[in-house]
């Protein structure tokens, strides 16, 4: 399996911190500045800001909530003594054991924040024997569990003599027992951010060559200067955890009915990655507790005064959600404008009583409706655990953008070598003919099954699989638009000169354009001089996760929010936030090349307002008139349709397609004024020209005004398949889009029986059919649906779905062919015969002879 870090818990470490009188020396800070203001800057000692170093690092301990993550705090330079070598044998003075070692909270930073330098002239030689005293600490703590790392923090200034002896010994020491040793100086030498302290000390030079020498002889060991160890704490690092091994079976073939022609092979799962996000918040409210004289469990509450001489004490909890469930009346206007994300529930009145949630029945929305569940789930499906092997494809085939959810890896059972050998031969076969295989994962029985992806990993010691999820059939849209090129004009003329239509100038120059921004080769360059791509998943970081765990550590160790202000971020943070300067560079020519092409100018600056969006009432779904509804981009030219023959319904569609777009065309465009960008004139009187109106959109297809956009409506249809029976209801309100109304609503009822878990919606088709049956009756569309009604039973009987064709024929009566009585009854006329539908109409052991 690949290493986990050694930084993802088990992991103890001790912080050795220099008190000594000379920590109490102040130094001035200066902080990250604001817009037209001279940096700030603070006074602070060097043991505070130390001890920043140590809270943040005990902040993320607290942050990321691991048992395993323990520290302990070893004071040095105090004026008394109390540690686990002197209470044994003695010596070792002036050596505190500040903080036990144990899993860090909020008393622990509070603890730390009230640290304070030695006044009293006490030896600063104890730097040697309180890392000895670490050391014997951890390894007293550390002896039952041998699988822990131990670490050593040393914070100090530098600037007291240190006795040294046997400091071989010391360095053996740690090296037997492989702890990591930190020491963290203020001002130390740094020769990899060049750093040198000026006016240094003639003690501080030697003890800063003696730390030199001792970290040299430690193998797991760093040394280096505290400013630069503060900015590398804010750096940020994906976290890695150790993922649980989950046991499954991996299926090939049958096992249930053929045992003897199927593979089962038992399997571990992990996740290779998992999803982060930002940390939730939580929100607290003041609330007057006991008075202050009584006891309490917090440590520093907040005083308050009532003005009686009674002092209460404000202690801050945290508020909890609780739900109550309301017969809910909105009073605040009939307009429907409101905003429900400011909606005040004082103003709202309550006309029911109080409902508890025992009286609640779970519904699902289905469309515009909801469909209740007694039960609160519907009937699930009967599975099995495992992941089972549906088929292989070629590996080129795989559809990366489909791939949805987190990589989980698939291990053999670490624990049975015939299972390892069994799925190291199918991960050698599938890497060896490059194929993937098409998986159905159930990870428990009962639930939900999962379809997913099997892709061969082959590490240098291990074979595995990774696997993830991909979407159902249903669940991929396919949006299918129209070239920009297809442009005609009323007459149904392809137009091949516009304002619209790019000219092969303006597409070469953009070409150019797109070329020069290439990041491929905006990197670094390597040792033989080629530049690496700029952009690198594996070090870049989501600033909305990292930024905020920053502020969110400042404000946990600082006292004053107001003086201690947030430092800048990281640059390994924001350093994909400024383009490359190589891109802009080579990209300068190109782009001023579009600047002349496309005449772009600089707009002048305007005050944008925020516009309050309103509510849409539920059935007046209006929006804005565009300026370019005129505008057809799905048009085809009669040039590609001329070998077809068109029907009534189609011909009807073409007359109506005028009358959809009532605004009034222009035969010309007004000239533009200077503020304007430069375009070409117009070349085609009879094109349908935008709106001339200034800062025209693209000429985007659009609904008429009025009408709801349907998602789910395809290209050129006027009815959709959310509410098709809404829509032919509409449309034929118009009175003049009946024959194509007629057409698409039959067209959607055939496209939505065909598709799968149709038998949810066969009631309202049958509705969808009784209201078409009658308005052909009342419309004169007689053949239409004795057409549509033949079609339906050809593709519902032999694609797939004869159950409803079977509810078809329980209307019979309501749903038949309409015969030329009928017809002439409603003032039409029908081709078939009243005797032909008599003896179609009649059931022959239950089917219908349509």
């Amino acid at each position: 399996m690949p290493p986990v870090s050694a930084g993802a818990g088990y992991t103890v470490t001790i912080f050795l911190v220099d008190v000594s009188p000379t920590m109490g020396t102040y130094r001035t800070l200066h902080l990250s500045p604001h817009p037209n203001e001279d940096p700030p800057t603070k006074q602070v000692t060097y043991l505070q800001w130390s001890l920043q170093f140590a809270m943040l690092k005990i902040q993320e301990m607290i942050f990321n909530g691991r048992k395993t993550d323990q520290c302990g705090v070893i004071l040095f330079g105090t004026d008394e003594t109390n540690n686990i070598i002197n209470r044994k044998d003695g010596g070792y003075d002036h050596v505190t054991e500040f903080l036990q070692i144990g899993q860090p909270n909020a008393d622990t930073l509070a603890k730390l924040a009230s640290l304070r330098a030695s006044t009293s002239n006490v030896p600063g030689d104890v730097a040697i024997d309180a890392l000895i005293v670490g050391i014997e600490t951890l390894s007293n703590y550390l002896a039952t569990k041998r699988s822990w790392t131990g670490r050593l923090v040393l914070l100090t200034d530098g600037e007291s003599p240190i006795e040294i002896v046997d400091w071989e010994a010391i360095a053996k020491r740690l090296n037997s027992f492989n702890y990591r040793l930190s020491i963290i100086g203020v001002d130390f030498d740094d020769d990899e951010i060049d750093f040198h302290e000026k006016g240094k000390s003639h003690v501080k030079h030697e003890n800063e060559s003696f730390y030199h020498k001792f970290a040299a002889e430690v193998a797991n060991s760093v040394m280096g200067t505290l400013s630069f160890a503060l900015q590398e704490v804010t750096r940020p690092e994906v976290k890695q955890t150790r993922s649980t091994l989950m046991a499954t079976v991996l299926h090939l073939g049958d096992p249930a009915n053929n045992p003897l022609e199927s593979v089962e092979i038992i399997v571990k799962t992990s996740k290779c990655t998992a999803l982060a996000r930002p940390k939730s918040w939580k929100r607290f409210a003041p609330r007057e507790g006991k008075s202050a004289d009584e006891m309490d469990v917090d440590s520093a509450p907040t005083k308050h005064d009532d003005g009686d001489g009674n002092v209460n004490k404000v202690i801050w909890a945290q508020l909890r959600m609780r739900t109550e469930f309301h017969v809910e009346h909105d009073v605040q206007g009939d307009d429907g404008d409101g905003d429900e994300d400011g909606l005040d529930v004082d103003r709202v009145k309550k006309g029911g009583a109080k409902v508890e949630k025992e009286q609640l029945v779970r519904g699902f929305k289905y469309g515009s409706s909801y469909v209740p569940c007694p039960d609160g789930q519907f009937q699930r499906l009967s599975t099995r655990k495992g992941i089972s092997i549906c088929g292989f494809f070629n590996a080129d085939n795989f559809r990366r953008e489909h791939s949805i959810g987190e990589v989980h890896y698939v291990w053999a059972d670490p624990r049975s070598p015939s299972q390892q050998v069994a799925l190291s031969s199918l991960v050698k076969a599938m890497d060896k003919l490059d194929m993937y295989a098409i998986t159905r994962w159930v990870t428990k029985d009962g639930s939900d099954p999962k379809m997913g992806v099997l892709a061969p990993c082959r590490f240098r010691k291990v074979d595995c699989f990774l696997w993830v999820q991909m979407p159902f059939a249903d669940d991929v849209r396919k949006y299918t638009f129209s070239p920009l090129q297809n442009l005609s004009n009323r007459r149904g003329e392809k137009v091949t000169s516009h304002p619209y239509l790019p000219t092969h100038e303006q597409i070469g120059a953009m070409d150019r354009f797109v070329d020069a921004m290439n990041l491929m080769e905006a990197g670094e360059k390597d040792e033989d001089g080629n530049r690496s791509p700029w952009y690198d998943t594996r070090v870049s970081y989501n600033p909305a996760i990292h930024r905020m765990k920053q502020a969110l550590f400042h404000n946990a160790v600082v006292q004053d929010l107001v003086a201690d202000q947030l430092l800048p971020p990281h640059p390994e943070l924001i350093k994909y936030f400024n383009l490359p300067k190589q891109v802009l560079k080579d990209a300068k020519e190109a782009t001023d090349e579009c600047k002349t092409i496309f005449a772009i100018k600089k707009g002048a600056k305007r005050l944008i307002l925020p516009k309050r969006v309103p509510r849409p009432r539920k059935n007046d779904h209006a929006r804005a008139q565009d300026d370019d509804d005129e505008i057809l981009l799905d048009r085809v030219a009669p040039s590609i349709l001329e070998n077809r023959s068109y029907s009534r319904t189609e011909a009807s569609y073409s007359q109506m397609q005028p009358q959809m777009n009532p605004m009034p065309v222009k035969p010309t465009i007004p000239r533009l004024t200077e503020d304007d960008s430069e375009t070409e004139s117009e070349s085609d009187d009879d094109a349908w020209p935008p709106s001339s109106s200034k800062g025209a959109k693209l000429p985007t297809p659009s609904p008429e005004p009025g009408m709801f956009a349907d998602p789910q409506r395809a290209p050129g249809r006027i009815i959709g398949m959310a509410t098709p029976l809404a829509d032919f209801k509409h449309n034929i309100s118009q009175g003049d889009v009946i024959s194509k109304a007629v057409e698409d609503l039959g067209w959607v009822v055939k496209e939505v029986v065909l598709r799968p878990f149709a038998e949810r919606r066969h009631m309202e088709m049958i509705e969808c059919l009784h209201e078409l049956r009658e308005v052909c009756l009342q419309e004169d569309e007689i053949d239409a649906w004795n057409s549509i009604l033949r079609e339906l039973k050809e593709c519902t009987k032999e694609a797939g779905n004869p159950a409803f064709w079977g509810e078809v024929q329980k209307h019979e009566v309501d749903l038949g062919l309409i015969a030329a009585s009928e017809a002439a009854r409603h003032g039409g006329r029908s081709n078939i015969s009243d005797s032909w539908a008599e003896k179609v109409s009649l059931s022959v052991r239950g089917k219908l002879l349509y």
